[in-house]
């Protein structure tokens, strides 16, 4: 979708062209009298239109407005959440008009947050998934302009939001695609689709690499399947090539049974997604090839089925990770903590400034936070205090969950050096300790996105989560490099 920032004010936007024109209404009303605030005054005088995002007025053809649907929506005290909430619920309620040009007014002062959450908020709500469909109906609104009264000083975040939209909607896409249009090695291929843009690299390892690398725990997974797995690494170098890296390590299961310990047949479907957080990797590299800021960045993605044949692993089996740690396979279900323990080790010989891995790992996160925020684990205070206030800026919100040494109690087992699982108390936690242990070289964080990756029932879909946050945290860590910089610029190698 083509979007653009442009300069309007209400009297300007009542001449603008297009199929709608969404109004963004602040508490305190909207000054003038032009036709659009006359409207307005009017709505909100009778009671028709008040404060709370999301309420709405629309109409067809109104008397003086060049837009075909005119649609008044409240925002509040102005703040993004608000924003976000208002164009989701107008761009959605105009969906079955198929509009193709839109136009949102900020009736009030618009600042950079609020930009980018109209931004977000209208390819949220206009996105169409069509790549298996025989006759799709693609995205009819094709034109977005964010109309406000001074755009310089907000292009910077209006520019960065839409990149952000470039790398979710790619994580979306790809976290949509059902298992046999998703296979590892058809991954690992849109991995390597991205090194076309600038500063990107790409390397695909296959089982032959994998195996003299001595990845047991990967290669464990991956055995009960016909599909290859992959190893893709992922590199970005906007900065020199002495300044330390930022790894992101994504879980790539393309499809999920559970193996022999098997999943339940009732939207098993769903485990499609469970590649989600190799998607949100995805997402993020195509989001920095468009914005290249001054930092590097290296993506690793272990990609595998967890499936069941005659070679699949069992309950009972152990198996050597690339860290030389045995581990005791009690339930073949938690494979995803199989394949990143392998990819965390390997992320220790980029000398990484701090490595963050994403995964759909356990349903007890999903029970502990629901599909409202993701759970955050670390080892550095820093790290997840960086990581939350970027999901808070980003509105793709993350909770920091403990890691007290007395959760890995369960994971103590006489026939290897740890278990894969414990209890069922505190399962999201218990997953974390045990890829702690892969994580003593370097600041670490675990994103567990099982609540937040994908959305069920009439919804269904990725929902391209967590790029923002990520996106967030790594312009913050270029800003801080900048500030740090004595001529306060970041060294770039150049292009």
């Amino acid at each position: 979708m083509d979007f653009q920032l442009k300069t309007l004010g209400l009297a300007q936007a009542a001449t603008e062209k297009a199929d709608a024109l969404v109004v963004l209404v602040p508490a305190t009303g909207a000054n003038g009298k032009d036709r659009i605030a006359s409207l307005v005054a009017a709505a909100r005088k009778s009671g028709d239109l008040g404060d709370k995002a999301g309420k709405q007025i629309a109409t067809y053809r109104p008397e003086g407005i060049a837009a075909t649907r005119l649609v008044l929506a409240a925002v509040g005290q102005g703040d993004a959440a608000a924003v976000r909430s208002a164009v989701l619920a107008a761009v959605q309620a105009l969906k079955s008009a198929s509009p193709k040009r839109v136009v949102v007014l900020f009736a009030g002062a618009a600042d950079a947050a609020g930009v980018s959450a109209a931004v977000s908020a209208a390819a949220d709500a206009s996105y169409v998934y069509t790549t298996t469909k025989s006759k799709p109906e693609p995205r009819t609104l094709r034109s977005c302009v964010i109309g406000v009264d001074k755009p310089a000083p907000l292009k910077p975040a209006f520019d960065t939001a839409v990149a952000l939209v470039q790398g979710v909607e790619f994580a979306k896409e790809w976290g949509n695609r059902p298992g046999n249009h998703c296979t590892p090695t058809q991954l690992a291929e849109a991995a390597r689709s991205l090194a076309k843009l600038p500063r990107l690299k790409c390397e695909v390892l296959g089982p032959k690499e994998v195996a003299a690398l001595g990845m047991g725990a990967f290669m464990a997974v991956a055995q009960g399947s016909a599909e290859p797995l992959r190893f893709v690494v992922l590199r970005y170098q906007g900065a020199a090539k002495g300044v330390a890296p930022q790894v992101l390590v994504g879980k790539g299961i393309t499809f999920d049974t559970g193996g022999v310990s098997l999943k339940p047949a009732a939207e098993m479907d769903e485990m499609k997604f469970d590649m989600c957080g190799a998607a949100s990797v995805l997402g993020v590299f195509r989001a920095l090839g468009e914005l290249q800021p001054a930092i590097n960045v290296v993506g690793l993605i272990p990609t595998c089925e967890n499936m069941n044949d005659g070679r699949a692993i069992k309950p009972g089996d152990v198996v050597t990770s690339m860290s030389g740690q045995t581990i005791e396979i009690l339930n073949t279900d938690a494979e995803g903590r199989l394949i990143l323990c392998d990819a965390l080790t390997y992320a220790k010989r980029f000398e990484p400034e701090v490595v963050i891995d994403i995964a759909t790992l356990t349903g007890a996160c999903v029970v502990a936070l629901g599909g409202v925020r993701s759970g955050l684990f670390s080892t550095d205070d820093a790290l997840a205090e960086a990581l939350h206030a970027a999901g808070e800026a980003s509105q793709d919100r993350c909770w920091r969950l403990p890691l007290d040494d007395e959760y890995a109690e369960g994971l103590k087992t006489q026939f290897a050096d740890v278990a894969n699982v414990a209890g069922r108390a505190g399962g999201a936690i218990t997953a974390a300790k045990f890829l702690q242990r892969f994580t003593s070289d370097f600041p670490w964080a675990h994103l567990d996105i099982a609540g937040t990756a994908w959305k069920s029932g009439a919804a269904k879909g990725a929902t391209g989560r967590p790029v923002p946050l990520l996106m967030t945290y790594l312009l913050g860590r270029q800003d801080a490099a900048k500030a740090a910089s004595p001529s306060g610029k970041s060294a770039r190698k150049p292009a």
